[in-house]
């Protein structure tokens, strides 16, 4: 009998193969997610031994709340799982047309709906106990799925598809098994019961058995999935690289930057904006973000590239977001120092990291020089290096306590995601 390996969420199996590897889902996981893991299949009581015992055990796993941020950098957003779900209703109308011409065909949950349904059955509520008869019983009308009308208008998928099971759980996970593993993870987060349950990726039995072997299994982003981050200089690339290391390790793998060891190769707005030129020129596959600061010459880049060029799907440039909290800075200029919005004019990256320096005056900007074609002036951070100077020597616990406050640069992480994502999703979809 073949040995099976699975990816699992709460005891439903989302792919099951035995013989051959199947999926490669590392790109899911990081290195920190090897683990231990007691196994339904592994007679306990029989006389292993501790290194085989210890083999059998081994898996990936990770809650399915820690993993929605990788699902999305995969591509895997809500749009995306919309985008298969209306393809799956569309596929089901073609598959009733043709099986059943002379029938009417109910029509199927909205995706709205279909989210409600998930949403209605949290799978710690779902019985997960064998039951013989199981599908009879759902046939005559008792259970639980038999009484939601909803179950009846979902998509069936593939024509033949089992869409039976031998408990509550197992059945519930072959209902929704019409969309593709990711997928099916991804919406299931929508239901906040669910983000406790482990994603697991057994695969110990499967190398005891012979069929693979450790060195197989590998957690991290693979290569083709990362992304790029080409910035303005070497501290927008030094401050990102140390916010995703402090903010967001659990997705830090996914993210590249240019080697700035001695230089920064492409500094400035002026010679960035030739590297993506030159890039979009000789069509690099790679993931690319571009990312300019939140100041004149940023935007005013940021308008050049978007008017000169259709950036390819794997390309995208943004400026550092708005902040309310710029909107009210000091700022001093010819007639003195007075309040402003710097957005847009004099927000580079310091601007968004903790600002409240020990022996130092408060915060402001200096207005440099004017920029004519967008009649505004840049402004430049006083004393800049020094904020990131501080912001280097933080502790994760500095940041948790809050005497670090990261909230300004956990929204330019946010925003770098957002860009990151769509740029997966329109690459999955496409």
């Amino acid at each position: 009998m073949s040995t099976p390996i699975t990816l699992s969420v709460g005891d439903i199996d989302l792919t099951y193969n035995t013989g051959y590897m199947g999926m490669d889902h590392g790109m899911l996981y990081q290195e920190s997610d090897r683990r231990f893991r007691r196994h339904g299949n592994i007679d306990y009581d029989y006389a292993h031994s501790p290194e085989g015992l210890h083999q059998m055990e081994l898996c990936f796993c990770r809650t399915l709340g820690s993993m929605v941020s990788r699902l999305e950098l995969l591509g895997y957003t809500m749009g995306s799982v919309k985008s298969e779900y209306e393809k799956q209703v569309v596929l089901d109308r073609d598959q009733f047309a043709e099986y059943e011409p002379t029938e009417v065909r109910p029509e199927r949950l909205t995706f709205e709906q279909f989210v409600d349904f998930i949403k209605a059955h949290a799978l710690r509520d779902l019985k997960n106990e064998y039951v013989d008869g199981y599908d009879a019983e759902h046939a005559q009308g008792q259970g639980r799925f038999a009484a939601d009308p909803a179950v009846s208008l979902l998509p069936s998928g593939v024509f033949d598809r089992d869409i039976g099971g031998y408990s509550e759980r197992r059945h519930f996970g072959s209902l929704i098994g019409f969309l593709s593993p990711y997928s099916t993870l991804r919406v299931l987060a929508e239901n906040p019961a669910n983000l406790n349950e482990d994603v697991v990726w057994d695969y110990g039995i499967f190398v005891d058995a012979g069929w693979a072997r450790n060195e197989d299994f590998v957690g991290s982003a693979r290569r083709t999935q990362t992304y790029l981050i080409a910035t303005e200089g070497t501290s927008d690339t030094h401050i990102l690289k140390r916010g995703l290391s402090l903010l967001r390790p659990d997705i830090e793998d996914f993210f590249r930057f240019i080697d700035i060891e001695e230089r920064h190769p492409f500094s400035g707005t002026g010679n960035l904006s030739k590297f993506a030129e030159g890039l979009v020129k000789i069509d690099v596959h790679s993931r690319v973000i571009f990312l300019l600061d939140n100041d004149a010459e940023g935007i005013g880049t940021y308008r050049s590239l978007l008017q000169r060029f259709k950036l390819p799907v794997n390309m995208r440039v943004m400026v550092l977001p708005d902040l309310d909290e710029l909107r009210d800075f000091p700022a001093n200029g010819p007639s003195g120092v007075a309040n402003a919005d710097i957005n847009g004019c004099a927000a580079a990256i310091e601007c968004y990291l903790d600002l409240r320096l020990e022996g130092r005056p408060s915060p402001q900007v200096t207005w440099t020089n004017y920029k004519e074609s967008l009649d505004i002036y840049q402004g430049s951070l006083d004393y800049k290096d020094s904020y990131a100077k501080a912001f280097y020597k933080i502790t994760p616990e500095a940041i948790e306590s809050g005497a670090y406050d990261a909230s300004k640069l956990q929204i330019v992480i946010a925003a770098l995601l957002e860009q990151c994502s769509g740029i997966a999703a329109e690459m999955l979809d496409s």
